[in-house]
């Protein structure tokens, strides 16, 4: 590499970290600290720390130091019945998106995926080593939300922006914000519907509570799939997202996303769409957790992701909910599906998918409520049958197994 490419790069690192510094100013004000303080503490730590252990020590401080701010947050809510900054919120989002960050790399060094080799005589090559590390952690594409990128992979996306440029994305991105603009105008349409549509238990039928309701958790979930694409049109734009494609083929921009409407809502099966819904997350959690349990992962792994989101009350009825839901569709798939007839395994995969949309429904009223008002108004609207009847079908299943074995 020439002086004048090394150069270059540099210069491309450095203005995706000042880029997010000046975005976590801007957007969080003297709550931006929080992130700064993680990310110096983080690159002390890679420092400082040996490899074998540097995961344990990063994990832990972090989220020690996330689930602070997090309890100060509920204690300020619920105790002293505060207005909670929106700038807080922020920097408190942001801190989770950058624990993802700092434990990915930890674990790729555990792992020996990545080397860093930080203990040279000379200044300046101390300096080349911990720029990217420190560029990857602030980086403004995904500072405030966007899909989780591995290190190896922003490294070898960054080197490919300066020597072997992407195809324009405007085209796809302009593709991409018009889908943006759809689903808001659907959801704009579905909010203007409930509102004036509103359940009263007293004078709605059964049928009606359950489908405002869902109603409801589709507006929900809507937010989090135009946050996606915003967020992937942002990393577009930069440059990130594309992936080599064969000569003759359009150029791919879509290997960088947390998930995609219509992919995800038409999962018929809760395992299926706990994979889909916000795929970096999911693939993150399942190298955190999943892969290194021995016992119990499936919800050592929910467990994790409530106490990742929060510790709300909302967030163990969700969590320990969709868990269960995901074990209940593992076992009920298994013992039905190779009952069925093909004609009998269409009639199925439909009254799945209604069962998916339905457990989905009372998951994301749980955790984005967040108290004892979620709960209310799933058994209300009698929505949360649902997931009761997985339950009971799950304890079932797992009986005659014992029975059977």
């Amino acid at each position: 590499m020439t002086s004048r490419e090394s150069c270059d790069k540099t210069l491309l690192y450095l203005f995706v970290s000042v880029g997010g510094c000046v975005l976590a100013v801007v957007t969080m004000g003297i709550y931006s600290v929080l992130l700064f303080i993680s990310t110096f503490v983080f690159i002390l730590l890679v420092c400082s720390v040996d490899p074998s252990c540097v995961h344990t020590w990063v994990f832990g401080i972090q989220m020690l130091w996330q689930t602070f701010w997090h309890l100060l947050i509920q204690y300020r809510e619920y105790y002293l019945h505060e207005p909670v900054c929106i700038r807080l919120f922020l920097a408190v989002s942001s801190l989770m998106l950058l624990t993802q960050r700092v434990t990915s790399v930890s674990m790729d060094l555990q792992e020996k995926r990545i080397m860093l080799t930080l203990n040279a005589s000379s200044k300046r090559r101390a300096y080349v080593m911990l720029l990217p590390l420190i560029s990857y952690t602030l980086n403004f594409t995904t500072l405030l939300g966007g899909p989780l990128c591995s290190y190896s992979r922003f490294v070898s996306l960054m080197s490919d922006i300066r020597l072997r440029p992407p195809p324009n994305p405007l085209g796809v991105v302009f593709l991409k914000l018009l889908q943006v603009l759809l689903l808001e105008c659907f959801r704009y349409c579905l909010v203007y519907c409930l509102k004036r549509n509103a359940y009263d238990p007293s004078s709605s039928i059964i049928l009606y509570g359950v489908l405002w309701v869902w109603g409801l958790a589709v507006v929900l979930r809507i937010q989090y799939y135009s946050h996606w694409r915003v967020s992937e049109c942002l990393n577009n734009v930069a440059g990130f997202g594309f992936w080599e494609h064969s000569p003759g083929d359009s150029p791919d921009w879509s290997r960088l996303s947390d998930g995609d409407f219509w992919t995800t809502e038409a999962s018929s099966r809760m395992s299926e769409f706990a994979r889909r819904w916000n795929a970096t997350t999911a693939s993150w959690l399942r190298r955190l957790v999943y892969v290194r349990c021995k016992r119990f992962p499936l919800f050592m792994t929910f467990s994790f992701s409530l106490w990742w989101h929060g510790l709300h009350f909302g967030h163990f009825v969700g969590m320990w909910a969709w868990a269960a839901m995901v074990k209940a569709d593992y076992h009920i798939h298994r013992h039905l599906h190779p009952r069925l007839s093909s004609t009998w395994r269409k009639i199925y995969t439909c009254l799945s998918w209604i069962n998916t949309q339905m457990t989905v429904a009372c998951i994301v009223i749980a955790l984005e409520k967040r108290n004892m008002s979620s709960l209310r108004l799933l058994s209300t609207t009698y929505i949360g049958l649902f997931p009761l009847v997985n339950i009971i079908l799950l304890f079932i299943l797992l009986k005659l197994n014992t029975i059977y074995m």
